[in-house]
This record gives C-alpha cells, structure tokens and sequence, in this order.
C-alpha cells in the first residue's frame, strides 16, 4: 500500500512540475493576446475614422458616415471596457468631448454637409494628439 501511495504522490508531484510552467505561460500568453486585442481595436478605430477623412474629401458621405459611425462605436466600446481598456485615464477624459461630437457628425454626413470635412479632418487631428502625446 506504501508503495502505491508514494507511486501516486511521485505522479503528482511530475504532473505538478509540468502543469505549473505551462499554466503560467498560457495565462502571460492570455493577457498579452488581451493587450494587443484592445491595441488592434484602437488601431482599427483610428483606421476608421482616417477612412472616413479621406471618403468625404473624394465626395463620397455615406462611406464617410458608416466609416465614423465604425469610429465612434469602437471608441465607444474602448472607453466603455473600464480597467481593460488599454487606454490612459487621462485618454480617456480626453476622448469623452470626442464622442459627445458624434451625432453632430454623423448628422452632418447624412446631409452631405461639406462643412463636415473640416470637423471630421479637426476630429482626426485631435484624436492623434491624444493617442500620441
């Protein structure tokens, strides 16, 4: 019976010194596939709102609206996810005016507005001086 138990405990104990390295590597592995989700998200939403710049200065208002539309909603959703967010506090504060903007915008594309270039162009500069201070 002894020798079973200290079988059982050997195996444990093996098991253990595999596991625990390979645990610790899949949750580092988890949080950094986390943090570059949300980066690929703040990529993805400056992307948006670059394409929507450059569709309303060709003419085009309504791929510039769904493209802000997409900015605003991924921006949104970054602000929204708390501790998660890959963004700054102080970012954060400083894209609140951003998205209080939103409908204004967004009203101004679906009306073919052309003074909307200018506040979607001032929106993008913005944008860029607070991700990259």
């Amino acid at each position: 019976m002894r020798r079973f138990v200290y079988c059982a405990l050997l195996l444990i104990i093996a098991f253990s010194v595999g596991f625990v390295p390979m645990w610790a590597k899949a949750r580092e592995s988890s949080a950094r596939l986390a943090a570059a989700t949300h980066e690929l998200n703040l990529a993805q939403a400056q992307s948006a709102l670059a394409s929507a710049v450059l569709d309303l200065q060709r003419g085009n208002y309504e791929l510039a609206r769904e493209a802000a539309s997409n900015f605003f909603t991924a921006l949104r959703a970054e602000t929204d996810s708390g501790t998660g967010s890959t963004l700054s506090p102080a970012q954060i504060e400083a894209v609140r005016p951003l998205l209080d903007q939103r409908d204004g915008i967004i009203t101004m594309l679906a009306r073919n507005d052309p003074a909307s270039a200018d506040q979607l162009a001032d929106l993008y500069a913005s944008y860029r001086v607070i991700m990259n201070p």
